[in-house]
């Protein structure tokens, strides 16, 4: 019996703010999160696992979260 496969890796177009989406681009290929950025085009990254999901979650929180918002997240986590 054949098993089947999936031939290629999913994706997840992003659209990110024009001035953004190198800082993501860059802090996603830190993480050796796949991703692909061409002129005029969104942000492209290949999402395999939890963990990428989780991390491009995060990276993308980072810039639509104030800093005010987040040093409140740190507080409650610290007090735990």
């Amino acid at each position: 019996m054949k098993s089947l496969s999936c031939q290629t890796e999913p994706s997840v177009m992003v659209e990110v703010n024009w001035a953004d989406r190198w800082q993501v681009y860059w802090r996603l290929q830190e993480l050796a999160i796949p991703c692909s950025c061409f002129i005029d085009k969104p942000l492209q990254i290949q999402i395999t696992d939890a963990v990428a999901a989780v991390q491009l979650w995060s990276v993308l929180r980072q810039l639509n979260t104030s800093r005010q918002d987040m040093v409140r997240h740190l507080e409650r986590c610290w007090r735990g």
